[in-house]
């Protein structure tokens, strides 16, 4: 006799196996602009397509598939948003997250990912174009679309240093491989002495000049172009920003960028990392880092995400104290700061 007892664990592994379809449902959703074009009333498909400029049928099948997973409502006659989909799929509200299928549903990630068994056969990234290549093309998207899930922990970065860059007599700003540029731009904007010198590839660049101006700041930022561990850093700086980065990089190659922004660093100057950390939790408390490390796995030569135990180590032999770790509400990043010894 057979049971028939429904099998989470089985239901589990097959969701997992099709999980590609949910995300290319959601990203074709906001490249069609279906979302928006439902944003304020309900509407027949065959209306909904001649507005969006697309195939009836085609677009039936798509607002079909968006009902079964729960983004969308349908009775006899007409296609509405969900509540969730509402807030947080239409652009031009506050909650917006659509433009992030941009970064987390990219093809640079899906084409690294796609050869996970070969990255764990060889130890490291096996595609041409990766996170280490220069002038990625990926980071002009990240730039461009990573800035509003940015900005809590920019802030809580600017409420740790404020008290303390209050008493400088200066307040020079170090931030490497800057993408964006918005935890350089945030202290900016909240010191008004405050002058930040951002370093990335000529691609990305013009992207945070943009960003500066925007916030406002624009005539306290110079840039610096190229390669994170060969280009002059110039300073010394009061603090130094290195965000989103040292995971992209083995133990080692991650302590020797911490030593060169080190001697670019005043003496009691304060170095900011931002990033995943692994700690003492087994994975399925704290599945973040670990699924993180994987992209890292398929995406760089030799990076990972680091645990809080081997960034003490890395601070320690690159002349920094034992840094102060925070954490930031609702995301699974950490914020270490610590002062150059």
């Amino acid at each position: 006799m057979t049971d028939s007892k429904p099998d989470a664990g089985r239901a589990r592994i097959l969701g997992m196996m099709q999980g590609y379809r949910d995300t290319s449902l959601v990203r074709a959703g906001v490249e069609l602009g279906v979302f928006d074009g439902l944003a304020e009333a309900g509407l027949d498909p065959e209306v909904l397509a001649k507005r969006l400029d697309v195939d009836a049928r085609g677009l039936t099948i798509l607002l079909n598939a968006l009902v079964a997973t729960g983004l969308m409502e349908h009775d006899s006659s007409e296609y509405r948003l969900s509540p969730a989909a509402a807030r947080y799929l239409v652009s031009d509200r506050p909650g917006y997250v659509g433009h992030l299928t941009r970064i987390l549903a990219s093809d640079w990630e899906w084409d690294a990912l796609k050869l996970l068994h070969e990255a764990v056969r060889h130890g490291g990234a096996v595609v041409d174009t990766h996170a280490e290549t220069p002038n990625f093309r990926y980071w002009e998207d990240f730039a461009k679309h990573a800035t509003l899930a940015t900005g809590p922990t920019a802030e809580l970065v600017a409420d740790r240093l404020a008290p303390w860059l209050s008493t400088r007599d200066s307040v020079d700003v170090l931030d490497v491989a800057c993408g964006h540029g918005i935890y350089g731009f945030t202290l900016a904007r909240r010191e008004p002495r405050a002058r930040v010198h951002g370093l990335d590839w000529d691609n990305v660049v013009p992207i945070a000049r943009r960003n500066a101006e925007e916030m406002g700041v624009g005539e306290r930022v110079d840039f610096l172009i190229g390669d994170m561990f060969t280009t002059e850093l110039g300073g010394p700086y009061d603090v130094a920003l290195i965000t989103n980065v040292l995971h992209h990089f083995s133990q080692e190659d991650a302590t020797t960028l911490l030593k060169r922004v080190g001697e670019a660093t005043k003496p009691d100057g304060r170095v900011v990392v931002v990033g995943f950390t692994v700690g003492d939790q087994s994975p399925d408390r704290d599945p973040a880092p670990h699924l993180f490390s994987l992209l890292m796995l398929t995406w760089t030569r030799a990076g990972e995400v680091h645990s809080e135990r081997v960034y003490r180590e890395m601070f320690a032999q690159s002349g920094f104290t034992r840094p102060e770790i925070h954490t930031v509400p609702g995301t699974p990043m950490r914020v270490l700061i610590a002062e150059r010894a």
